[in-house]
């Protein structure tokens, strides 16, 4: 790749130099210690966002034609001269190495742009182990958070902000205007001190997801094994028949509605019972239990999840005639028709229900589609709140009600048939209905005139038993003020 292609970034964005609303940060030096991955997107940004930059290597003619001719590659020391901002982009372990520069480094702003392996590696942050190697230099954490994709597709593709801290305020103010004029957002975190835990965000592994996918995978592995005995172990000690062909398909396909319904239930239910202690202590400003508002705060995750199980569940039961088990099920059903000269089979109630259950089922799994996509930051910050309240809340309610109807509709009378309680287990869909039923229940509610508006006063700041000023029209039409309890 030539050094013109270089000086380019991937996705093709213009460079703003030259433009009125660049922060004045722009058209600076910049030094970049290192020439890695990292290092060379880094390069690439600055330069394409007006900033002279001189790239310090240990071996510069054998790394120039890495970067960027716009960029100047030169011997580590003789960059640090060059510029009063340097960012550093090596390994920790290799810290050390720079230690020769300590004498023309006093005074310098070190940007350390590194990550550890495993969190919490080492007892002291790699910032804080930089400030002590060179306590001449002022150091500041910042661009660890940024991948070198992200700095070289520009500031339009995926979260642009920055973390920073560091313990001198004009440091701190500096790399801010270079992040900015990047086209990054920068984030101040404070203090050198909070340098360890923005190590530690690039290194954890998708943390708001943890809690609700172990959910899932419970939900799943306690329905899978009661579908597995109804399915297949009832079958085999009662009948002697092998219904192991079941698994992979049947089974699954039979577990997956029961935690997609399930799990949308659970979205829903921590609010139920948030409104249930205002109501119960009269006030909002009453802190909620930890558990129910770590719940609150994962009801996004749960609701992706369950229209991820949903959409499973869709592409498995397009996948049911295609099995050959069915085929010959469907041969056999065919020839004992034709012993038992049987010529019409068709059962209208059987008919009705299997279309209002398929009819009902995608009218629930496009509402679950919808109420997916706006969860979307990109598609999120393009709605207003009472839309996204109104999509979320009130069409993901409706969500529910649909997907409880078509749960009924599968079920229809089944649950009173006795040859459907296998080893006096009830059928699984019974089982479902449990917390979704509870939720609508309460929210009908919470509905109720008496106690909506009861609710909707405690939402709005009242509390029960706080004394409060009103102000009523006299016969007169004039206005005369006074004083209450709120809880009258």
């Amino acid at each position: 790749m030539s050094g013109a292609d270089m000086a380019k970034p991937l996705l093709g964005h213009r460079s703003i130099e030259g433009d009125p609303s660049t922060p004045p940060a722009a058209g600076r030096t910049i030094g970049v210690l290192g020439s890695g991955d990292f290092a060379r997107s880094l390069a690439i940004r600055l330069v394409c966002s007006g900033f002279k930059v001189v790239v310090g290597s240990r071996n510069p003619k054998r790394k120039a034609s890495l970067f960027p001719s716009a960029a100047e590659v030169t011997f580590q020391a003789d960059a640090v001269k060059k510029t009063d901002v340097i960012f550093v982009a090596v390994f920790r372990e290799h810290y050390s190495t720079l230690c020769d520069l300590a004498d023309v480094l006093v005074g310098k702003i070190l940007v350390d742009v590194s990550n550890n392996t495993e969190i919490n590696h080492h007892k002291e942050s790699n910032a804080e182990h930089l400030a002590s190697l060179f306590p001449a230099c002022t150091v500041v954490k910042g661009f660890n958070v940024v991948s070198a994709w992200t700095l070289q597709s520009g500031a339009r593709d995926g979260n642009k902000q920055v973390l920073i801290c560091s313990d001198n305020q004009e440091a701190k103010h500096t790399v801010a205007e270079i992040a900015q004029a990047m086209g990054f957002t920068p984030v101040d975190m404070g203090c050198m001190s909070s340098a360890r835990e923005i190590e530690n965000i690039p290194l954890r592994l998708l943390p708001a997801w943890k809690i609700p996918i172990f959910l899932a995978l419970g939900l799943f592995l306690c329905f899978f094994t009661y579908n597995l005995i109804r399915q297949v172990i009832h079958p085999y000690i009662r009948e002697q028949k092998n219904k192991l062909y079941k698994i992979p398909i049947e089974v699954v396909n039979t577990t997956l509605p029961c935690v997609s319904y399930v799990m949308l239930s659970l979205v829903y239910l921590p609010g139920v019972l948030a409104a249930c202690l205002q109501l119960y202590y009269g006030t909002k400003y009453r802190r909620f239990p930890d558990w129910l508002d770590q719940w609150l705060q994962h009801r996004k995750q749960i609701g992706l999840l369950s229209f991820f199980c949903a959409a499973l569940h869709a592409v498995y039961s397009l996948c049911l005639p295609m099995r050959r088990s069915h085929r010959y099920q469907l041969i056999e059903t065919a020839v004992k028709q034709a012993v038992e000269k049987k010529m019409n089979i068709w059962v209208e109630e059987e008919v009705w229900r299997m279309e209002i259950y398929i009819s009902v089922g995608i009218i629930a799994l496009g509402l679950l589609s919808l109420l997916a996509i706006t969860s979307l930051p990109s598609i999120a910050n393009s709605l207003n709140w009472r839309e996204f309240s109104f999509i979320q809340s009130t069409l993901g309610f409706i969500a529910l009600v649909i997907s409880t109807l078509h749960t009924l509709t599968y079920g229809w009378s089944r649950a009173f048939d006795e040859n459907q309680y296998k080893f006096y287990l009830p059928p699984t869909y019974t089982l479902t209905l449990l917390v979704p039923c509870t939720v609508i229940l309460a929210k009908i509610v919470f509905n109720l005139p008496c106690i909506q508006q009861r609710l909707l006063r405690i939402r709005r700041g009242w509390e029960k038993g706080r004394y409060v000023k009103f102000v009523l029209p006299s016969a007169t039409g004039e206005y005369s003020s006074g004083e209450t309890s709120s809880n009258v």
